[in-house]
């Protein structure tokens, strides 16, 4: 298991946090190993844990209707699941599902409220936190209006390159449907375009980013917008990595 030494560096918000706050989350953390496809939260559900990953990821859906659901929205290493207990709600909002493998902080719900109230910075950090995710969150409910598949599939590639700290990922065209809100032949059309402009190359469900810059251009303009939310107040992200 590793050490939280390691996990001090791997979770931004965490490392944000002065060395006493700091000491005092991570007092009450276990690092656990979070495997793919895992279901964390439901809708509605009540919340029993927080995880801040490492090296794993988080996909946010919501429900569209008994047989579909949307991808709204991504947690990785720059932020934490279940922060809405800070708001006095016990209850989750969104389906959440490991999308990408990996380690993660874990507390349980009970000790994380009770070390809210000791750690002020912790409190505001977190208040950031949810302003910028409901700002993406509005942004991300707009784009399917407005952005066609292409540019919407360059999007959420990036996100989730973002998180996953490599070129390379795996993406079922299952996931990358529910992740749009579209047929599974949108999401084959949209990816054989942007790979026949060798921005991805695409082979059953293992994607890797062959043409980060000329991917960022091809899509929507939420990615930016998001981004921009973030650098002006979570404070600015680290580069990722190019493909």
């Amino acid at each position: 298991m590793p050490s939280h030494s390691t996990a001090i560096v791997g979770n931004g918000l965490i490392g944000a946090l002065p060395r006493r706050e700091r000491l005092q989350l991570l007092a009450n953390c276990d690092t656990v190993d979070l495997v793919l496809s895992d279901i964390l939260a439901e809708p509605g559900q009540r919340i029993r844990q927080v995880h801040f990953p490492i090296d794993s990821f988080i996909s946010l859906t919501t429900p569209v209707n008994e047989r579909a659901c949307i991808e709204i929205g991504l947690v990785g290493n720059e932020g934490v699941l279940g922060a809405t207990l800070m708001l006095g709600v016990d209850m989750s909002p969104l389906h959440a599902l490991v999308q990408g493998g990996g380690r993660s902080l874990r507390m349980d719900a009970r000790r994380f409220k009770a070390v809210l109230d000791s750690t002020p910075t912790l409190r505001r950090t977190l208040g950031r936190y949810l302003y910028v995710t409901m700002a993406q969150l509005a942004q991300t409910a707009a784009c399917p209006r407005f952005h066609v598949v292409e540019a919407r599939l360059a999007r959420w590639l990036l996100m989730t390159q973002d998180r996953a700290h490599s070129p390379h990922f795996h993406l079922t065209h299952e996931f990358l449907a529910h992740m749009l809100g579209v047929r599974r032949v949108g999401v084959t059309h949209a990816a054989t375009a942007l790979q026949t402009r060798k921005l991805i190359s695409y082979r059953r469900g293992n994607i890797t980013v062959l043409d980060r810059k000329g991917l960022e251009r091809a899509s929507c303009s939420c990615y930016l917008a998001n981004n921009a939310v973030w650098d002006s107040v979570m404070g600015q992200r680290p580069a990722p990595r190019a493909g």
